[in-house]
Order: structure tokens, then sequence, then C-alpha cells
């Protein structure tokens, strides 16, 4: 048996709660860190990187998922470490403001727990998904889970965006509470039994795990879009700590208002992969590799204009060019990540899990570096230059890495179609 269109969809729930949870450290407590603690933007930045850092044990994760054993376990597992960090990352910014050396310690244990729940879980997930969905259903099964994950996380951003205005430090336990133990239950509902009666291939082999992860780095096609992922994650999340920052301090945001915003983003995000799902799934509009210049191009675009609109100051239309920024994020995210599931059955057999791996820890080691590289440019800039000016700088900054990302993808890139999404479930 392979999985079908209902467990890919119960799957995707688990992507849900992943989202919900990893939202509240990169929009929420990053906003409290810097307006509310004021502290420097790269502080937070750091912890981010962290969670981001250790995540570079995903190949691990993904070389044992290929050799053997359960991945059930994993997925919950890590989904109970990554929601245990989330309350103490919110409890560490509660501290914080009392004592800035037991909080930070506190959000350092923390957010390294994060890194180890979303590495073990996620990518245990991913690699589920790879491995027991059949080939002509993995790029849609990709788009499925991905458009779940968004959804999680705008809706997350968007009701506690709305739930913490007025902000108090009980009012910010009890909510992260409640969003990471609802995430804990949800994916042990979720992946009850999904695992029994599936027919999974193993790979026999028990190589040492350097060893089969130096045999998919001599894949030429694995090789080329692990960069790939590495330069366009670095542009995609450059933005990620200091949006929220940037919409405070220029544009005069509330918490709650900054956080809705987040929501607003994800929400742009949610709608751009829907437009690719139905365009290139349902209708084979478009290759995968355009999908992903014009996603890449049109972000450049819409940076450019958060740029400028930053000498407007409060009443610019911060909110609808947030919006357009997530469109374009999301046709360029889903596109790549429809190639990443397509190209994970390419190559040497039964080794999917390392490939989904190595991408995911590309991607993890990117986002880290580039969400701490923007802020920390935003601190240095800010020491010489007005906020807006500051800020706008970075975004220009990212402007011009979505455009040679843009020119990678031209190259090294197929122009293959995503397949079609059956109209009829199990079909």
């Amino acid at each position: 048996m392979r999985l079908g269109w209902l467990s890919i969809v119960r799957l995707g729930l688990v992507q849900m709660c992943l989202g919900a949870i990893v939202v509240l450290t990169t929009s929420t407590f990053n906003r409290l860190m810097v307006v509310e603690l004021a502290l420097p933007a790269v502080l937070p930045g750091l912890l981010v990187a962290l969670h981001y850092g250790i995540q570079i044990t995903r190949p691990q994760w993904g070389f044992r998922s290929d050799t053997g054993g359960q991945r059930t376990r994993f997925i919950i597992g890590g989904m109970i470490v990554l929601a245990l960090g989330g309350l103490g990352a919110a409890a560490g910014v509660v501290l914080i403001e009392s004592s800035f050396a037991l909080g930070l310690a506190v959000s350092v244990v923390a957010y390294a727990l994060i890194g180890l729940g979303v590495g073990a879980s996620g990518t245990s997930l991913l690699a589920l998904l790879a491995t027991a969905t059949e080939p002509r259903r993995r790029a849609a099964a990709a788009t499925i889970t991905w458009l779940m994950m968004i959804f999680g996380i705008a809706m997350t951003a968007g009701v506690v965006g709305a739930m913490l205005d007025p902000y108090g430090p009980a009012r910010l336990i009890g909510i992260v509470g409640a969003v990471a133990g609802g995430a804990v239950l949800l994916t042990v509902l979720a992946t009850w039994g999904i695992e029994r009666g599936l027919k999974i291939d193993r790979d026999p082999e028990t190589l040492p795990f350097r060893e089969g992860l130096a045999e998919i780095w001599a894949e030429p096609k694995a090789r080329n879009f692990t960069v790939f992922v590495f330069l366009s994650m670095i542009a995609y999340f450059m933005q990620e700590l200091i949006l929220e920052p940037y919409a405070g301090r220029v544009f005069a945001f509330t918490p709650g208002q900054s956080t809705s915003l987040s929501g607003a983003q994800n929400g742009g995000v949610f709608l751009g992969m829907l437009i690719v799902g139905i365009a290139a799934t349902g209708f084979k509009f478009g290759s995968l590799r355009n999908w992903v210049i014009a996603g890449c191009i049109g972000s450049a675009g819409t940076l450019t204009i958060i740029s400028i609109i930053g000498s407007f100051g409060p009443g610019a239309p911060l909110v609808p060019a947030v919006v357009a920024l997530g469109l374009f994020n999301g046709m360029f995210a889903v596109a790549a990540i429809g190639s990443m599931m397509a190209l994970a059955g390419e190559g040497r057999g039964r080794r999917e899990g390392t490939r989904m791996g190595l991408w995911g820890a590309a991607q993890a080691i990117a986002a880290g570096f580039g969400g701490l590289a923007g802020a920390a440019a935003v601190d240095v800039l800010r020491l010489g230059l007005p906020d807006a000016t500051a800020f706008g700088t970075v975004f220009l900054i990212e402007a011009a890495l979505f455009l040679a990302a843009a020119v990678m993808a031209l190259r090294i890139m197929e122009g293959r179609q995503m397949p079609a999404l059956p109209l009829v479930p199990g079909e």
C-alpha cells in the first residue's frame, strides 16, 4: 500500500502544526524582544540562527529513515520537543525583562529544543512522504502539505496577533501553551496508525552515514539543487526577523498589529501556492522552473516597493505590499518544493530521505544565516542611518539575491511540469 490522498492530508496537518509553533519564534517573540524589550535585532537573530543551525542534523534523520525504523515515533517525539521549546522560548521572553542572564539562558535552551524538534519531526515527515507516496503524486503531495503548513502559520499569526493585545506576560504564556499543546495533540491524532500496512522499500545496505551522504553529494542534480536551495533560501529568509520590527519602528504598528502583519504575509504565501497548485497541477500551465523564476522576480520587485514606502512612514500601504511579497514568495516556494519532491526519487534508489535531509539542512543553514545577516545588517546600518533607510537598504540587498536565484534557476533547473492532481480522491 501507498499513501492515499486522505493520508497525505493527515500528514499535512502535522506540517501545519510545525509551522504554527515555529512562526511564534520568528514573529511574536522576535518583535517583543526588539520593540518592547528594546534589545538589538541581532539577539533574536542569533537565537533563531541557533535553532536553524541545529537542523544541520537533518541529513542524519533522513538517512535513518532510509535504513530502517518507524518514522511516526520520530514525528511525534520531535513535535513534543518542539512544543516544549516553544513554551520555553515564551518563558525566556518574559524572564529577560526581569533578569537578562536567566532569560537568555532559558531562551538558548529553548531554541536548541526547537531546532531538534523541527529537525526530527520535519525530516521524518518529509521522508515518509517521499518514500510512501507514489512518484506521480509526490509533487502534488508537497503542494498539499505546504499549503496546509502556510495555512497554519497564517492562522496562528493572525489569531495570536488578535489575542495578544493588550500585551501581558501571563497572556503570552497562556496563548503559546495552548498553541503548543494543541499541536502535539493534533500530531498524535493525525499520525495514529498511518504507517500500518504501508509498503516502504528500505535500503538493505548498512553504510556509515558519511559514506551514504557522500554518495548523494556525488550526484550532479542533487548537488546543484542543494546550492540553489541555499542561495534562494538566504533571499527568502533575510526579511524574516526584520519585517515586524520595521513595521513597529517605521510604521508605528502595535505588537498585535505586527503579528497580524505576519499572518497577512503568510496569507499571501498561501494564495501564491494555491495559484501555482491550480495553474501548474490542474491546468498544466507553466513549468516548475518558470514558476520559480516568476516568484523570484516578483519577490524582488515587491521588496523594492517595501523599501521605498518606508520614507512615507505611518499610513503608507505596508500591508498590501507585504501581502504581495507573500504571494510571490509562495509562488517561488511551492514550485521549488515540487522540484524537490520530484528530484527526491531520482538517482540512487531508496535514498529519498537522505536527499530530503540534505536539502532540508541547506534550507535551515541558509535560513539561519539569512535571518541573522538581515538582523545584524539592520543593527549596523541604524548606527548611522535613519530607521527607514537602514531597513530599506537590507530589503534591497534581499531583492538582489532573489534576482541572482532567478538566474541560477534558469541555468540549472529543468523545465518539468508538475503532475496533475486527480479529480477523484484515490484515483
